[in-house]
């Protein structure tokens, strides 16, 4: 008797605080995989979210066998999920001052996780996610497809929603992305954006009495600003990310060859080398399977690069 056990991969979460828990939650109630391992310095408190969630099993579709573990347990794992970070708190604005207190962390954590020969998928969440992703790739050794940060996909769906709510659609309906820097210089691919088909700018055009006159910036500052304001209230932020984390796990498990704009390493698309940065990217087995490069005007392109940029001189700085 019991539920049916999925066999479907082996998912390590490294860091077992309000985001870490929330996508090992996200990821058992949508029984994405088999087996879910949670690593963090505090043992005692990695065991007790495993066993406060193994209670909730009753009630899923599936069983997944969700425990707390220790580096080994990385060797044969599919995908890492890394989120463990210093704790933030309500004066921090900027995640670059987290920058220099992740270092450590996160050295750590990739030696740990290398040391015994993991060669599956590495996903990093830990902020300022595109450095801590850049520094990650350069520790692990691994190939750079399967190196990939979180990103904008976030971002991006905080976008759908405040557009959907305001147009009165679907979130699903809106397709546009949030580029760049996961941070204050991200940007969004405007002129590629499209709701139900259209182009976004005769959208815009043709619902003005709703949507008001250009909208473009005010819909841009409400998704970067979310995070900071969900964190104001309530002192985290956790359950998008965590489904966010979930919708990209998914794809590379299920092979399912989906775009996220994800944090990916650049080597010449959009003109751009040597860092790391969300584009829209196909996300499979293999992980970054292909970057998908936007036809951008020459205005997006500009920002974009100056995106770019900024991290890339963050990163010289940091790996100093």
């Amino acid at each position: 008797m019991g539920g049916i056990i999925m066999n479907r991969g082996k998912v390590v979460i490294v860091g077992a605080g309000m985001v870490g828990t929330s996508i090992a939650y996200s990821i058992m109630n949508q029984s994405i995989c088999g087996e879910i391992i949670i690593i963090d310095i505090n043992e005692k408190k990695a065991e007790g979210e495993a066993l406060d969630m193994t209670h909730a099993m009753e009630f899923m579709n599936y069983k997944t066998i969700i425990k707390s573990g220790k580096y080994e347990d990385c060797k044969d794992a599919d995908v890492i999920i890394i989120t463990a970070s210093v704790p933030m708190n309500s004066t921090l604005t900027d995640r670059m001052a987290l920058l220099e207190k992740n270092k450590s962390v996160m050295k750590s954590i990739v030696e740990s996780i290398m040391a015994v020969g993991f060669n599956g998928i590495l996903l990093v969440v830990s902020n300022p996610v595109d450095v801590m992703t850049y520094y990650a790739w350069k520790l692990s050794g691994l190939p750079k497809e399967k190196v990939i940060g979180s990103g904008t996909t976030l971002d991006s769906a905080r976008l759908h929603y405040y557009i959907a709510r305001t147009v009165d659609v679907s979130p699903s309906s809106v397709y546009a992305f949030v580029i760049g820097e996961h941070g204050d210089s991200e940007m969004v691919a405007w002129s590629t954006a499209t709701i139900g088909g259209k182009d976004i700018d005769n959208v815009f055009k043709d619902n003005k009495s709703r949507i008001g006159e250009n909208p473009y910036e005010r819909f841009l500052t409400e998704a970067k600003n979310a995070g900071w304001d969900i964190f104001a209230r309530k002192g985290n932020t956790s359950y998008g990310i965590a489904a966010s984390v979930t919708g990209i796990l998914k794809s590379i498990l299920y092979d399912e060859n989906k775009v996220y704009p994800v944090s990916v390493y650049l080597d010449g698309e959009y003109g751009v080398s040597d860092v790391y940065v969300s584009v829209p990217t196909i996300i499979n087995n293999e992980g970054a399977k292909e970057i998908v490069e936007l036809h951008l005007t020459s205005e997006e392109n500009e920002k974009f690069k100056n995106s770019c940029q900024l991290l890339k001189n963050k990163c010289k700085e940091f790996l100093q």
